[in-house]
């Protein structure tokens, strides 16, 4: 049985992206990749957002437990959420790296 999240109410999209967001940062900082996932993140937001209004605008998702805080025309908790997904990926990335290079050794 998985647990209900839903008990932060109308906070529950933003306490997940928090929590992915500490975990990923976990990850930038062991492998010394924060600045990197920071430029991967600017570079990939102007397309995210254009993308993420987009489908909010025709009505492809719809997301009901957020704030309810906007800004720019989109949710909070997306802006987040593009941030988080690139960082996700370029510390796996690193990570997965650093153990291929250390078998090597």
């Amino acid at each position: 049985m998985r647990p209900d999240i839903t008990v932060f109410g109308r906070y529950t999209y933003l306490v997940t992206e928090l929590f992915w967001g500490a975990v990923a940062l976990a990850l930038l900082r062991r492998t010394n990749s924060t600045r990197k996932a920071l430029r991967v993140s600017l570079v990939l937001y102007p397309f995210a957002y254009a993308w993420d209004r987009y489908t909010l605008e025709v009505g492809v998702f719809d997301i009901p437990m957020r704030t309810g805080i906007e800004i720019a025309g989109i949710p909070l908790e997306e802006h987040l959420f593009m941030f988080v997904v690139p960082s996700m990926v370029v510390g796996t990335a690193e990570a997965l790296e650093e153990c291929r290079a250390s078998r090597e050794e």
